[in-house]
């Protein structure tokens, strides 16, 4: 079978042919419909992703695809269902084999690319903020990188929870995709984010998706008591955050790492899964996918997240 595979930390992901995995206990074939693919693909290639495996590897960490066959002590799911799962890698390519403790059975009305799309952006933002960060209704929201993978979802589940949404982004094209999705006011990244801000109010919760100068300016501009979730580090700079300023306007900093919930608190994805499926069933939400690729354009689609050429998600389909 054909895999997108990282063979050596640092150098350009190839296509390569490979053998077809075997499931094991607790494991599940599937042929692979759909990927999506997530800024921390660009980090396993550098091999700075915290969870990076050891090369070769293949990309990819969130899939919707068909079972084809059963490891041993499956019992939830059968052939020829239809399942998401989030592997953490191996979604870039036409088999993969993945656990059944980290896949949900669709249904019918998903189709695999939204499935695909859905998981770790959709998955993040709503952790980080009905979980982590208990946003409120009528709570004011900022979202920087708001028309990127996790940025656009956090608009669009900020707006569900019944917050004030204040989305940047770069250009008016992006900035019209954010309104779309539910921002209230729109901050172009070229302005003054911390006077912008400050003059709407100021942020009760910030969802920070860049770093850098992004966040130092949305930190000085976030309210009392208010809540900041770094979520990424697009911009390149991880920031360095002042205690003191902390202490004087008792804000708080929560860390979200999505995938480590699978590890010590699995309850939490599997119950905000189920939200957004009855979300998305209910027609409350729909992922925006800007780019459908398949298997041998891979490389664009990583580009495409490399040079922020993308809004929302890019999707691969490694089985059309």
């Amino acid at each position: 079978m054909r895999a997108f595979q990282v063979l050596q930390a640092g150098s350009p992901p190839q296509l390569v042919e490979i053998d077809r995995p075997e499931p094991g206990p607790g494991q599940v074939s599937v042929r692979i419909r759909a990927c999506g693919l997530n800024f921390a693909d660009l980090l396993m290639v550098k091999g700075t992703y915290q969870d990076t495996p050891e090369p070769p590897f293949t990309l990819g960490m969130e899939i919707a695809g068909e079972v084809t066959k059963l490891g041993d002590r499956v019992t939830d799911l059968d052939v020829r269902d239809r399942i998401a799962a989030f592997g953490g890698h191996g979604g870039l390519a036409e088999h993969g084999v993945f656990d059944v403790a980290r896949s949900v059975r669709l249904p019918d009305a998903m189709s695999d690319t939204d499935a695909a799309a859905l998981q770790i952006a959709y998955g993040t933002s709503h952790v980080a903020l009905a979980h982590r960060a208990r946003l409120q209704p009528g709570e004011t929201l900022l979202v920087t990188g708001a028309a990127g993978g996790v940025g656009l979802t956090a608009v669009e589940i900020g707006k569900l929870l019944g917050a004030r949404v204040i989305a940047q982004a770069r250009g008016a094209a992006k900035l019209e995709v954010a309104r779309e999705a539910g921002a209230d006011h729109l901050i172009d990244a070229g302005e003054d984010l911390r006077a912008r801000v400050l003059d709407l109010g100021g942020a009760d919760v910030v969802y920070d998706a860049i770093g850098g100068d992004v966040f130092k300016a949305a930190f000085r501009a976030t309210n009392p008591e208010g809540r900041l979730l770094p979520i990424g580090f697009a911009g390149g700079e991880v920031p360095q955050i002042p205690a003191n300023h902390l202490l004087v306007k008792n804000l708080s900093v929560l860390g979200v790492y999505f995938g480590a919930y699978l590890g010590f608190r699995p309850e939490v994805v599997r119950d905000s899964f189920e939200t957004l499926i009855g979300w998305y069933l209910a027609g409350r939400l729909r992922p925006h996918v800007s780019h459908v690729l398949p298997l041998d354009r891979a490389d664009e689609g990583l580009a495409l997240l490399r040079e922020r050429k993308s809004t929302g998600k890019v999707v691969i389909t490694p089985g059309g």
